[in-house]
């Protein structure tokens, strides 16, 4: 069964590849950019993507929120762990901050309760 925020990341990503059918150039430049900086390092993958996560919040960005925490949790991030890192953001933005946390731990539950 997919989840709302499962199928909001499939019609972001579907969107994201028909923008990259349009702008070959730029978004295969942005993806070697991601791929160059979120494989294993000095950071682990898990670590990457719940900054990334908290980037995400900050920002106000949906999509980014959705992917990142579907991707931390299957880097092996811990529920404790994505809700930390969803507390550093609200307590590093604010209000805003509260309320794409709030998304951010609603993808969690929808992501987890999916399996």
């Amino acid at each position: 069964m997919k989840t709302l925020c499962a199928e909001a990341l499939k019609q972001s990503n579907e969107a994201i590849g028909a923008y990259a059918e349009a702008s070959p150039k730029v978004i295969g430049a942005f993806m070697k950019l991601h791929h160059a900086g979120a494989g294993e390092g000095a950071l682990s993958v898990k670590h990457k993507e719940l900054i990334a996560l908290g980037i995400g919040i900050h920002a106000k960005c949906e999509g980014c929120i959705l992917a990142h925490v579907s991707a931390a949790l299957k880097a092996g991030a811990t529920r404790a762990e994505v809700v930390e890192a969803i507390d550093v953001a609200v307590y590093m933005s604010g209000g805003p901050g509260v309320v794409y946390g709030a998304k951010a731990f609603a993808a969690l539950q929808e992501f987890e309760a999916a399996g």
